[in-house]
């Protein structure tokens, strides 16, 4: 039997922040202890925090080591590999990885809309079997319905690739999260260059992809979702109308709602809302949307996802520690609850029998540092 004993560290429970000590065997948390005292032979933790690793639900960050510049397609297992050393060295001992389902293929500037997750799954999935990667590594497929390849893209996956999340997507111009044309233009112009008369051509095509295929795809990404056994969230509610509809299907997980409306909506029906750290680091959305800060104050945020900055985690959840005043309260936004909803009873937070996938990090000039991460008990 393999033992470890973390001493003298600040530990973040459930319910409250207590010094003591955590002791490990065979990957799982079997005990803890109260009081400063470091046993002979356990590691010293020299009063840091020590909470549950954290669990990443939505991210796009390893869709940025594939394409790191425009045009550069990254060997993929190189991409993975990079992303996982990253995630470990963030406390980040789970993850979810977004992949895109639904492509544009036909001629437009959607040059980055081309197929992909298929490939990168096998990729990630020989990885993880070869015990090459440091964390937990699941499938997030984000089905675009306004693309035109969903429903082919959706039916290569089956049960042994156990997808967790199937996340139904929607970035028609005009709507959801760009309701804001102008936001969208600043987006798109930006990074495809484009004239004003060919964003207008661009906006047009995607309305149309929208209008032709839409509500097909949306019911067959519900239904793959289902079959699967995945958990089902919506992307960018924006109205009552559009919980509710997200609520008939069986979601469970509200990703980025881009108003109070959609947020409170969602809590009267149940559903989990996620919003992004980097919304709550910036002092508010890129987009416009609503902010991360609001819905936390008003009580509507549950979950916190890194979204594109995977350093953003842990100083999202301090930051609403500060709000909330209530650490335990803001770990939990990125440990116990992303566990819960992504159907992880075994890991998520310090307690026996649990996963001992945990993080450690102290406060430097106001600011978290992470300085260890374990997963199943092991060093990542």
């Amino acid at each position: 039997m393999t033992q470890t004993v973390l001493a003298n560290a600040r530990l973040i429970l459930p319910d409250t922040v207590q010094t003591g000590a955590l002791i490990v065997e065979n990957g799982l948390i079997t005990e803890i202890r109260s009081g400063d005292t470091v046993p002979p032979g356990a590691i010293d933790l020299s009063g840091d925090f020590l909470a549950p690793g954290m669990v990443e639900l939505h991210t796009d960050n390893l869709e940025r080591h594939m394409r790191p510049r425009p045009g550069v397609d990254w060997p993929h297992a190189a991409a993975i590999v990079a992303h996982d050393a990253e995630l470990a060295g963030c406390g980040i001992t789970t993850v979810f990885d977004a992949m895109r389902v639904g492509s544009v293929v036909s001629d437009g500037p959607d040059q980055d809309y081309e197929k992909y997750a298929r490939e990168l799954a096998h990729e990630l999935i020989d990885l993880r079997r070869e015990g090459a990667l440091r964390i937990s590594h699941l499938l997030h497929l984000r089905a675009e319905v306004c693309s035109e390849t969903l429903i082919a893209e959706l039916d290569e996956f089956g049960p042994e690739d156990r997808v967790g999340i199937i996340s139904l997507m929607d970035h028609t111009p005009g709507q959801r999260q760009f309701r804001d044309i102008s936001k969208l233009a600043q987006y798109v112009q930006g990074r495809y260059k484009l004239s004003d008369e060919a964003f207008a051509e661009h906006v047009a095509r995607m309305q149309a992809l929208r209008d032709r295929y839409g509500d097909a795809h949306e019911a067959a990404a519900v239904e793959v979702a289902h079959r699967l056994g995945a958990v089902l969230a919506s992307h960018d509610d924006t109205t009552a109308e559009h919980v509710a509809r997200s609520a008939g299907y069986g979601v469970r997980l509200a990703e980025f709602p881009t108003t109070r409306e959609a947020a409170q909506a969602c809590h009267d029906h149940g559903i989990m809302v996620m919003m992004g750290a980097p919304n709550l680091i910036r002092g508010g959305s890129h987009s416009g949307n609503v902010s991360a800060a609001e819905l936390a104050r008003t009580g509507h945020l549950d979950i916190l996802s890194s979204d594109y900055v995977p350093a953003g985690l842990l100083g999202g959840a301090m930051i609403l520690a500060e709000i909330w005043e209530d650490l335990p309260r803001a770990i939990a936004t990125v440990t116990a609850n992303p566990a819960r909803a992504g159907g992880l009873a075994d890991r998520g937070r310090i307690a026996p029998g649990l996963r001992a996938d945990l993080m450690r990090f102290r406060l430097v000039a106001g600011r978290p540092v992470t300085r260890g991460t374990w997963v199943r008990g092991e060093r990542a």
